[in-house]
């Protein structure tokens, strides 16, 4: 045979036990993917059977559900006070008005006066978003005895109000850094700095925080088990 014939038939030969070999390692390679997946499919099935039963993320739901229904009463309770809305009261209302809530925000106004409108704005955009605080207005004109027995004497004079005594007040723009263009953003701040409104918090996220603090105790205790095994 000739000498060339033959070397390229042995080069063939171990050209073709190389694909051989390689095939053979590919398909093991696949059997063993194929062999985790299944066991991690297994694995998943079993975490969620175990998780579903776990006293722990049990007593974590009915709490949350517990939270949930009593934040709801609060608001409920809240709103029948007349919280949630900027309302106008009369000098009459005026003490049930800010002793019946424990934090009430209270704008003496001037119905001709331009700054009595901007701020009114401005507290009628806030009071929806902060119900746990009772926002409420009331004609400088026609409050003759409650202008004069809480010295308001510029206007737009907002007063804050915790557990019916008068703690601070907004005494016209000053405050908010003189100007008519200030944001709602800025009183909000503003208000919030002075403690009379909580600073407000996205639902979206204390779900999102409530459902991880949630997540990394049912894997503590996920872990934990698995270590008692």
């Amino acid at each position: 045979m000739d000498p060339n014939t033959v070397k390229s038939t042995l080069s063939n030969l171990a050209f073709g036990n190389v694909m051989a070999a390689a095939a053979r390692d590919y398909q093991k390679e696949l059997l063993e993917q194929n062999k985790a997946q299944t066991s991690s499919s297994v694995n998943q099935e079993v975490d969620l059977d175990e998780l579903m039963d776990d006293p722990e993320l049990e007593k974590l739901h009915a709490d949350r559900i517990a939270a949930l229904k009593k934040e709801a009463e609060k608001r409920e309770a809240w709103k029948k006070k007349g919280h949630g809305e900027y309302r106008e009261i009369t000098e009459g209302d005026f003490l049930g008005e800010v002793t019946s809530s424990e934090r009430v925000i209270c704008h003496f106004y001037h119905n001709e006066f331009y700054r009595c409108k901007i701020m009114d704005k401005h507290l009628k955009s806030l009071a929806p978003d902060h119900v746990d605080t009772k926002f409420i207005k009331l004609d400088a004109e026609n409050a003759p005895f409650f202008v004069a027995k809480l010295a308001v004497k510029t206007l737009p004079c907002v007063i804050l109000f915790r557990q019916g005594i008068a703690v601070d007040r907004l005494i016209g723009f000053q405050d908010l850094g003189g100007k008519d263009d200030f944001t709602t953003k800025t009183l909000e701040g503003l208000l919030i700095k002075k403690g009379i409104i909580n600073e407000k918090r996205d639902e979206d996220d204390e779900n999102d925080e409530s459902h991880e603090n949630s997540s990394r105790r049912v894997r503590s205790s996920v872990v934990a088990g698995s270590d008692s095994d």
